[in-house]
């Protein structure tokens, strides 16, 4: 297996690596699309989270990887074993890296039943697809934008989902599909639409880092790595561990984690007073919010998760003209978030002044993964 750059190893670029943990942590949050320039490690991060990634244990003998302890998301092979009296042993496998062709049809991404056997034979034969490599991994979309609308919404509709379902002349076979979703795009080769830009759950605009020491650092790390890539993963070994039980231990507790009324009030009013459509985003920022508490440790989230998740959520969906400005500051979302619990609070505080009003000089917290 050829050594993957290390995740710890990218220099800068904190929302993109965020959004990517924080997608890790709970893939439910519906995936992450990157966009930017070429050569600014979009490939590469995806590539290297799921490197990083901890194993999970899986149903032996099963071609879908279902989760031995969530029965009621077993594949249709899986459910008849069990019912069979089968009893279903077990394994642990590593996390998978799934690269979509941009030439990928609904067949082959949804999987096939094979009807002209099922007539003649009578039995039901399903060629996965590569939704089903997929599950429990990582699947990446490179140029995502040039795939056809069709497909993506597919891809989009089975990770929110969680179930891929294939129905053919009165014939049906389902299995899990849970995956992290990673798209990546260079804007000059053309958009998204805007309706399937907001089936993305975040996004984070990036670009080439303009420090000479940042460049300095990444010439000389990705030199390293090519004269000796298993000695370069070797130093960073240490913080790849380190990183991959943190993710472990916030996936045990994400579902755990609580949240009171205020936070649901502050997260409502955000969305509202920034004039965001549907309730899409509202509960992108709560899973969001909750990985991010589950991440940082704690077992409840505050107005801090909730502005490092809207950060990531809102900048693709604000409604804004041809010269304004999709980045938002964390530093503002915070203030922002803090008048509203203030006023939920009864506490005598102005509106919360529109974002494009507020101080541009302000300094901009780092918001790191």
């Amino acid at each position: 297996m050829a050594s993957v750059y290390p995740f710890t190893a990218i220099v800068g670029q904190e929302r993109m690596l965020r959004a990517l943990v924080l997608n890790a942590v709970n893939p439910r949050i519906g995936g992450v699309l990157i966009r930017g320039e070429r050569g600014t490690a979009k490939s590469t991060a995806a590539r290297a989270l799921a490197a990083l990634l901890p194993a999970v244990r899986v149903v032996a003998d099963c071609r879908f990887r279902c989760n031995p302890e969530q029965p009621t998301t077993w594949c249709t092979e899986c459910r008849e074993r069990a019912a069979s009296g089968e009893e279903l042993l077990t394994e642990v496998f590593r996390t998978s890296f799934v690269d979509l062709p941009v030439s990928a049809t609904e067949d082959r991404v949804v999987g096939t039943l094979d009807i002209e056997r099922a007539i003649k034979e009578g039995e039901r034969h399903f060629d996965p697809g590569v939704l089903a490599s997929a599950n429990r991994g990582l699947l990446y979309i490179d140029e995502v934008n040039l795939l056809d609308d069709h497909v993506v919404d597919l891809l989009l509709d089975s990770a929110a989902l969680g179930m891929n379902i294939v129905e053919r002349e009165g014939i049906s076979f389902s299995h899990p599909s849970r995956y992290i979703l990673v798209g990546t795009m260079n804007p000059e080769e053309g958009d998204l639409r805007p309706q399937l830009l907001d089936r993305f759950a975040l996004s984070v605009d990036i670009r080439g880092l303009s420090d000479p020491g940042d460049r300095v650092a990444i010439m000389k790390r990705n030199l390293a790595f090519e004269e000796d890539p298993v000695g370069f993963r070797e130093e960073w070994i240490e913080s790849e561990l380190k990183l991959s039980q943190r993710i472990e231990s916030a996936r045990e507790w994400v579902d755990k984690v609580s949240y009171e009324a205020v936070n649901l009030h502050a997260i409502a009013a955000l969305t509202s007073s920034l004039h965001v459509d549907g309730h899409r985003a509202d509960l992108v920022i709560l899973k969001a919010a909750k990985a991010h508490a589950a991440y940082e440790g704690r077992r409840a989230i505050d107005e801090t998760d909730i502005a490092r998740a809207a950060e990531l959520a809102l900048p693709h969906r604000l409604r804004r003209g041809p010269f304004q400005q999709a980045e938002i500051k964390l530093t503002d979302l915070e203030d922002r978030i803090e008048q509203i619990q203030n006023q939920a609070a009864g506490s005598p505080e102005s509106e919360p002044e529109p974002l494009e009003e507020q101080d541009p000089n302000r300094k901009k917290v780092s918001a790191g993964a």
